[in-house]
């Protein structure tokens, strides 16, 4: 697949994720892939297998109360790495969270087979999920 192809495939997961579509979600993801969450709150740390990545979805659909939203700002594909930029907000227990992401995906064969989460601001999300 070529950059048009991993950028059309990114954007396909954003459209799943926002509808929560985990069906969709599933066949994009190979089943070995890895997610990588920064930072030092509860959700933080490497989610290792697609049923793992896809818990760690479902979580913050939860923790959320369904309020998790996450509009696509950008995706750019390179040879190498596929990037999306995003705004994500939340709402919970009387706290908001409003704040631009990047997630940086590897793509082989037509499927997800790393992602590392990147927030703006790290103890904000740690603060916010805790």
């Amino acid at each position: 697949m070529g950059a048009q192809e991993n950028a059309a495939l990114v954007r396909r997961g954003y459209e799943a994720f926002s509808t929560g579509d985990m069906n969709t979600l599933r066949d994009l993801f190979a089943e070995d892939a890895v997610w990588h969450v920064g930072g030092t709150g509860p959700l933080s740390g490497d989610k290792k297998g697609r049923d793992a990545i896809l818990s760690y979805f479902g979580e913050l659909g939860t923790r959320s109360n369904g309020s998790m939203r996450v509009t696509v700002e950008d995706v750019a594909a390179g040879d190498r790495y596929t990037v999306g930029v995003q705004f994500s907000h939340a709402e919970r227990d009387g706290k908001t969270m409003d704040q631009r992401q990047v997630i940086v995906l590897s793509i082989a064969d037509g499927k997800v087979t790393e992602g590392t989460e990147m927030q703006e601001e790290t103890s904000l999300v740690a603060d916010f999920w805790s």
